[in-house]
């Protein structure tokens, strides 16, 4: 079983950044975010595979960034320009890939506690 740490949530502004980490205890093929608000199912936000390829849900496109680093064997995700229906507990993920070559193919299975990020208007 895979321990996920998470940290960096908080409460910030409209307009505000925040930078959220995860620190996996052992390395997985894939990792990801997902978040999910009070009276919501949980959605992927955003993941990375081993080789470096990412995603992004549609409504954090280009405000959002994921990253790795595999000799640290930790995951950020860099989060700009952030918006109120951002709300929500984000989640870290650690799954498998049946091709480590294409990021469609991870599956997850593993998740942390989750941290609360907050945005007020």
């Amino acid at each position: 079983q895979v321990q996920l740490a998470e940290s960096g949530g908080g409460s910030v502004q409209a307009g505000g950044s925040l930078r959220l980490s995860c620190a996996p205890s052992v390395r997985r093929d894939c990792m990801a975010w997902f978040r999910q608000a009070p009276g919501k199912r949980r959605l992927w936000v955003a993941d990375i595979n081993s080789v470096g390829s990412t995603r992004y849900t549609d409504s954090v496109k280009g405000r959002f960034t994921i990253s790795r680093d595999n000799a640290k064997n930790t995951l950020t995700l860099q989060m700009n320009d952030l918006k109120p229906e951002d709300t929500a507990m984000y989640y870290c993920a650690a799954g498998s890939a049946r091709d480590l070559a294409d990021i469609a193919t991870c599956q997850y299975n593993n998740w942390g506690q989750g941290t609360q990020v907050t945005v007020s208007s």
